[in-house]
């Protein structure tokens, strides 16, 4: 039997790493949640239902990956660090501000960022986008689900502090 898949090119070795990282990450999760208690309530959803879900979608992808590595390596594209240092840049500045800024402000920064690493280059447009995006997720979480989101001048002006 050849070295090489039913495409003709040799096993990905990245993918096999990559299998084997998700597997090992997944059943950790379903060992951490099989020690949570399943008290599941009135609805029969406990603690450890959603860490379980977890679990078994990584090792479904782990499989997933492996499979994909045993067909070969498909040409990779080439790798461009600019938009993935915007959306470090971005995340950076908003966990690095949010207690100062706000949530509002916060996701408008990171949107924005986000925006950019995408090739969107018109900032009108992104940041009053982000920040109508930013405020309506605070409220939802805010003013509808009654929890804490960090509050800065915008959210305080709007919906009372």
């Amino acid at each position: 039997m050849s070295q090489f898949g039913q495409s003709g090119r040799r096993p990905d070795g990245a993918a096999f790493i990559i299998a084997a990282a998700l597997a090992a990450i997944g059943t950790v999760i379903l060992w951490d949640a099989g020690r949570l208690p399943d008290n599941g309530g009135y609805s029969g959803v406990g603690a450890g239902d959603v860490p379980r879900l977890i679990g078994y979608a990584l090792l479904g992808l782990a499989l997933w990956t492996g499979i994909d590595g045993m067909r070969g390596a498909d040409p990779r594209p080439k790798q461009q660090p600019v938009p993935l240092l915007w959306l470090l840049g971005g995340l950076s500045v908003m966990v690095a501000s949010i207690h100062w800024i706000g949530f509002a402000l916060g996701a408008t920064i990171l949107f924005t960022c986000a925006a950019a690493a995408f090739g969107e280059r018109r900032f009108h447009i992104a940041i009053p986008s982000g920040l109508v995006l930013g405020l309506v997720i605070y409220a939802v979480f805010d003013q509808i689900l009654k929890l804490n989101l960090p509050a800065g001048p915008i959210e305080t002006l709007i919906f009372g502090g």
